[in-house]
């Protein structure tokens, strides 16, 4: 374990890589101050085309994954767990930007130990977004279940609890969300030219 811890540091500095930003520099855009102002693929998707936001959903997906993929190989399933959520902190809390919010970083750390789980929740995703329109409740939901999922497949409850930790953090990150879905004000994904 002290290789994944050594790797720690390296993993964060992973998940801060700005993927949504680059994909918009690229396009002339500044997503940070454009659209809902975060730099995830949902944002990018609205003000860019689906296809921008499929490939800034895959770039922080593969943040995660490779991550978690190393603390595999190294460090077993605690290895997995220890990297892949310090990439995900690296997304959420880089230091000299504004942070994603974790969902497709967080599934990307997760698909490593428990795919069968992501390909349903993502499924799951995938249809309350296409009919509700809005990808932070697809997220939410996707997010309060996986913890659920796990312990109902029955792992351990260390993972159970690692997971549950993991989704908080992502549930936290989407607390602005929140407020705008009671208020009915949140931005939909039909909106702007990804419609």
């Amino acid at each position: 374990m002290v290789a994944v811890a050594l790797l720690v540091p390296v993993a964060w500095l992973l998940g801060t890589f700005p993927s949504a930003q680059l994909v918009g520099r690229a396009h002339g855009r500044d997503i940070l101050r454009e659209g809902s102002g975060n730099p995830g693929a949902s944002n990018v998707h609205r003000l860019l085309g689906w296809r921008s936001g499929a490939l800034v959903l895959l770039l922080d997906f593969a943040k995660g994954a490779l991550a978690a993929g190393a603390g595999l190989a190294i460090g077993g399933r605690a290895g997995a767990c220890i990297l892949g959520v310090a990439a995900v902190v690296g997304h959420t809390y880089p230091l000299y930007r504004k942070g994603g919010k974790g969902v497709a970083a967080a599934g990307g750390a997760l698909v490593v130990l428990y795919p069968f789980v992501v390909v349903g929740l993502g499924a799951c995703w995938f249809v309350v977004a296409r009919v509700l329109h809005k990808a932070s409740l697809a997220s939410l939901l996707a997010t309060m279940l996986f913890p659920v999922a796990v312990l109902v497949l029955g792992y351990d409850l260390w993972e159970v609890g690692v997971v549950a930790c993991l989704s908080l953090l992502v549930v936290v990150r989407h607390t602005a969300n929140i407020r705008r879905l009671l208020r009915r004000e949140e931005i939909g994904l039909g909106v702007g030219r990804g419609a």
